[in-house]
């Protein structure tokens, strides 16, 4: 009898199940940004930080987020949007007020992580208080370091950074307020 390989033989004892990655991809939560200059794909980190991904998908999920203006956009940092009081463009649009504002659901704990503030990464913007998470969010534009452990991370840009990359920016000696921002469209989450 011809002896079998090490790999023949582990082979044979773990047959693949096909259906592994289909099963893993499935519980990947996934957010859908269109925005007025294209369409953008993004990966939640439901493990990394499960209340505010269930906050941003309810929001995401009523229509909250549509029309909501990219108010303070600052290259080379990050592209801020979210404030669902004050940003919408189709109600309530108050330009002095944009930034301040959030939504009627109670602010977040914090759930910061070691997940490091990369290009491409989402995290929850807040006040001062680590505890006052809402419904604004933002995208880096390139890697901030100095936010790590600062913030809450819960997720990445998928597809379409280019998209992000061409968001107008906004007034460097203004802390980036924009002038005629770009916005969401719609915004939904599965």
């Amino acid at each position: 009898m011809a002896k079998k390989s090490k790999n023949e033989v582990e082979k044979k004892a773990k047959p693949k199940n096909k259906n592994t990655t289909t099963a893993k991809n499935s519980q990947v939560k996934k957010l859908n940004l269109e925005t007025n200059i294209g369409k953008v794909t993004i990966e939640l980190f439901e493990k990394l930080a499960p209340k505010h991904v269930e906050r941003i998908l309810l929001l995401a999920n009523k229509g909250h987020y549509d029309n909501v203006v990219f108010h303070r956009v600052i290259d080379g940092f990050m592209a801020q949007t979210g404030d669902v009081q004050f940003g919408c463009l189709k109600k309530d649009y108050i330009e002095n007020r944009i930034g301040t504002g959030g939504s009627n659901e109670p602010d977040l704990e914090s759930e910061f992580s070691s997940e490091p503030f990369k290009r491409g990464i989402l995290g929850m913007a807040r006040s001062q208080d680590p505890n006052s998470a809402n419904s604004q969010f933002f995208i880096m534009l390139e890697d901030g370091p100095h936010l790590n452990n600062q913030y809450t991370v819960f997720g990445k840009v998928l597809k379409g950074m280019e998209i992000i990359d061409k968001i107008k920016k906004g007034d460097g000696f203004d802390n980036g307020k924009v002038n005629n921002p770009d916005f969401i469209v719609k915004m939904r989450g599965k």
